[in-house]
């Protein structure tokens, strides 16, 4: 990265609503890099991010001044993507199902995003806004989730979200750079949850 790559800035678009072509191009900008990030890494080149979103070098800076602005934005859609779907699962699905289905989607997030969060707390702190919020969203959709299993007799009553989060994420850590071990988070995620099952007032 370049120097003038190091610094994220605020992104002076997002002071006033967007033109809805300019939204779009946004929108856009943020799908094709999110893809480009997951495939090729965060050092992926703007100017081909930019190309294959249909739009200049210069709309991508002026709505992202820097890669890490890109990266913070792909970062907080990524988690917004993954948060927000609790409500369409626990609506299709059982709620012990639908925490489980929620969880296989953390691991593969987690897969998928663990650059965009080594490139970030390259340059921002720890308990920066953007990771407290990230915690809190994190937070909110498995204490949803558990709530609901926990209503409908699916997991323990004892259960604590606090302790499903803590577990799954050392899950994702635990030997992360060995070949396979997203595949081992995702049977230790299933038994986790076969955990919660037992000892639920219905079976």
């Amino acid at each position: 990265m370049s120097t003038t790559e190091s610094t994220p800035l605020v992104e002076p678009l997002l002071d006033k609503p967007l033109r809805a072509d300019a939204q779009r191009n946004r929108e856009q900008l943020i799908s094709v890099a999110g893809r480009a990030f997951a495939e090729r890494g965060v050092d992926t080149s703007l100017e081909e991010i930019a190309k294959q979103a249909g739009v200049g070098i210069g709309t991508l800076y002026r709505h992202f001044p820097t890669r890490h602005a890109l990266i913070e934005a792909v970062y907080r859609q990524e988690v917004e993507v993954l948060c927000g779907g609790v409500d369409e699962l626990l609506a299709t699905l059982p709620a012990d199902q639908a925490l489980d289905e929620w969880m296989q989607r953390f691991i593969g997030y987690v897969a998928i995003k663990r650059g965009l969060m080594s490139a970030l707390k390259e340059v921002v702190a720890a308990d920066s806004e953007v990771f407290a919020r990230s915690r809190a969203q994190m937070n909110e959709a498995v204490a949803k989730l558990v709530s609901a299993a926990v209503a409908a007799g699916a997991i323990r009553a004892d259960a604590e979200p606090a302790d499903l989060l803590r577990g799954l994420s050392g899950f994702c850590m635990f030997g992360d750079q060995e070949d396979g071990w997203q595949g081992r988070a995702l049977r230790l995620s299933r038994l986790l949850v076969d955990g919660l099952r037992y000892g639920a007032p219905q079976p």
